[in-house]
C-alpha cells in the first residue's frame, strides 16, 4: 500500500487535526491555570469564557477534520488545506477574543476592522473547506451507491 493509498491523499488532515488537538490539551491546561489564579495565564487570557470556548473549539475542529480523515474520501488539495487553515483561524478567533477584550466591541478603529476582516475570512474559509468536504463526501455516497 503507497502512502498516497493509506491516506487517500489527506495526510494534511491527520497533521492538522494532530496539532490542533495538541492546541486543546495545551488550552486545557491554561484553562486550570486561569483558574488556579496563576499570573502568568490571567495575564495573557482575561476572558476565561472565551477561553473555554477556544479550547472546545479546537476539540470540535479536531474532531471534524478526522472524521473526514477517518472517511478516506479522497479531498481535492484546497479543500484539506482550507479545512485545516480554517479550523485553526476559526478558533483562534475566541483566543484572541479572550487576549483582546476589547475587540468585541465594534469600532471604526483600525484594531476592531482588522478583527473583523480576519473573522470574515476565516469564517469563509473554514465554510469552504468543511462545506466542499461534505459535498465530496456525499457526492462520493451518490456515485458509489449502485455498487453497493
Amino acid at each position: 500500500m503507497s502512502r498516497t493509498d493509506k491516506h487517500a491523499g489527506n495526510v494534511v488532515l491527520i497533521r492538522g487535526g494532530a496539532l490542533w488537538l495538541l492546541v486543546a490539551l495545551l488550552l486545557a491546561w491554561c484553562l486550570v491555570g486561569h483558574k488556579l489564579q496563576i499570573p502568568l495565564i490571567t495575564s495573557i487570557f482575561h476572558d476565561f469564557d472565551r477561553l473555554l470556548q477556544g479550547h472546545i473549539d479546537f476539540l470540535l475542529m479536531t474532531a471534524l477534520i478526522l472524521g473526514f480523515y477517518g472517511a478516506r474520501i479522497p479531498l481535492a488539495w484546497h479543500v484539506r488545506w482550507t479545512m485545516v487553515i480554517g479550523a485553526f483561524t476559526n478558533s483562534s478567533l475566541f483566543l484572541l477574543m479572550s487576549m483582546f477584550p476589547i475587540l468585541e466591541e465594534p469600532s471604526m478603529e483600525l484594531h476592531s476592522l482588522m478583527y473583523r476582516s480576519f473573522l470574515f475570512t476565516s469564517i469563509s474559509v473554514t465554510t469552504y473547506g468543511f462545506g466542499m468536504g461534505a459535498i465530496t463526501v456525499l457526492w462520493s455516497t451518490v456515485k458509489n451507491d449502485g455498487q453497493a
